[in-house]
């Protein structure tokens, strides 16, 4: 009994130990193999071919965040709005009307608070409009100071 039970399950374990001396041999060679000369370039974090600019541990808007999480709720209706239609399109009379009046009432809130999300300017990213300047701080340089006042002449 205990063999037969291993046996079904030889197949998968055979894969993930194939898949995982093919990984550890891909690390393993491109670390002995691979070049050892350390530049300040080669140390320098990719910023897709720009030249990086400031601090890696620099803080982030929380428009970023804000983004991201209006984001995932709008993703997730569309995973409830593809089982619903999935199963709607071969269903009787009565699950239809049943359903169907609750995806309007479900239609009815993501649209209030897609239009709520629009009016507070969630997913506004000009961050000239919602940072006032005292919260901004002092400009950096002289440069920035004169930028701010009207332009350089």
């Amino acid at each position: 009994m205990q063999s037969t039970y291993v046996g079904s399950y030889l197949g998968i374990l055979m894969l993930i130990g194939v898949a995982g001396v093919i990984c550890a041999a891909m690390v393993t060679l491109s670390w002995v193999l691979g070049p050892k000369k350390v530049t300040p370039y080669k140390q320098s974090p990719y910023e897709c071919g720009v030249a990086p600019l400031g601090d890696a541990k620099e803080r982030f808007p929380i428009k970023f965040y804000l983004v991201a999480i209006v984001f995932i709720l709008f993703d997730i209706e569309v995973v409830f709005l593809w089982s619903w239609m999935t199963v709607f399109k071969n269903a009787n009379t009565e699950f239809v009307i049943a359903s169907g009046i609750s995806i309007l009432v479900y239609m009815a809130t993501f649209v209030i608070g897609y239009l709520y999300v629009i009016r507070v300017g969630a997913i506004d990213w000009d961050e000239t409009t919602t940072i006032s300047f005292e919260k901004l701080g002092p400009p950096a340089s002289i440069e920035d100071q004169q930028l701010l006042v009207g332009g350089i002449e």
